[in-house]
């Protein structure tokens, strides 16, 4: 079984100083990347992340301080990370709840623009979940029949995601190889941020889904209430959600015009 593509497909995963998508740091970042003719190529990188590692997370993949001193920082990486991605759709395992945002907050953090307008994302995890319910470890076992050795190693787990989806589409039937919808089987809510602070309602119209406004569309809020735009902009939200608010201000500011 191979996947049938349109265009390059990017595994990744990543490897971190904690679960925060917007304070968190990548400390590792392995990316595996399918080419539609069957190529593949894959690239690892130590990331020194500028604020230090908890100890209860270098615990869980093993990467400490002192091995990512002298590697270089995200802002370093950048350029190499965006091209290896910018023309691929996105796949990972918890990849649209994790990887993804807090890959999102680094790339704008390092000034690259990076958004998912022209992209789809598919989370092997969730498939995993809706058909199995267990972890990579055992989604590994389950599917390959294998023992996923290194496991938190972003290399491991990025080859192992590949392997299962691939498994999971020889496994199920009803499931497409077919990238856009097998991303729509893996999207649990219609978010506009990766964060889900914003929504679609049923009309398609952003909504916010949080707070004194929760379930109120955004354009409104932000003509009944402006400061509230400004509030959210110097609050410790993600960056890539205060992107997409401001996209929604302009947008409206421009049909005024």
């Amino acid at each position: 079984m191979e996947l049938k593509l349109t265009r390059p497909i990017c595994f990744f995963d990543l490897e971190t100083t904690g679960i925060d998508v917007a304070r968190d740091r990548i400390v590792e970042i392995s990316i595996f990347k399918v080419y539609p003719n069957g190529n593949k190529e894959s690239k690892t990188w130590l990331v020194n992340p500028t604020i230090p590692i908890p100890p209860q997370t270098t615990a869980v993949h093993g990467i400490t301080d002192e091995k990512v001193a002298n590697e270089p920082t995200f802002k370093e990486l950048s350029g190499q990370v965006y091209a290896m991605i910018k023309d691929s759709d996105l796949a990972g395992y918890n990849s649209d709840r994790f990887d993804i945002p807090l890959l999102a907050e680094e790339l704008l953090r390092a000034e690259v623009d990076f958004d998912m307008k022209n992209r789809v994302s598919v989370d092997v995890q969730t498939i995993f979940h809706k058909k199995e319910e267990r972890t990579l470890s055992a989604a590994y076992k389950f599917y390959c029949n294998q023992s996923l050795e290194n496991a938190h190693s972003a290399e491991a787990d990025t080859n192992a995601t590949y392997e299962i989806l691939k498994a999971q589409l020889e496994r199920y039937q009803d499931l497409e190889n077919d990238i856009k919808l097998l991303s729509e089987f893996t999207t649990r809510k219609k978010a506009v941020d990766f964060a889900g602070f914003i929504a679609l309602n049923d009309k398609g119209q952003e909504i916010f889904t949080f707070g004194k406004h929760k379930g109120a569309l955004v354009e409104d809020v932000f003509e009944k209430e402006p400061g509230y735009f400004g509030w959210i902009q110097n609050a410790d939200f993600p960056l890539y959600t205060k992107k997409v608010l401001t996209a929604i201000k302009l947008r409206k500011l421009n049909t005024k015009n």
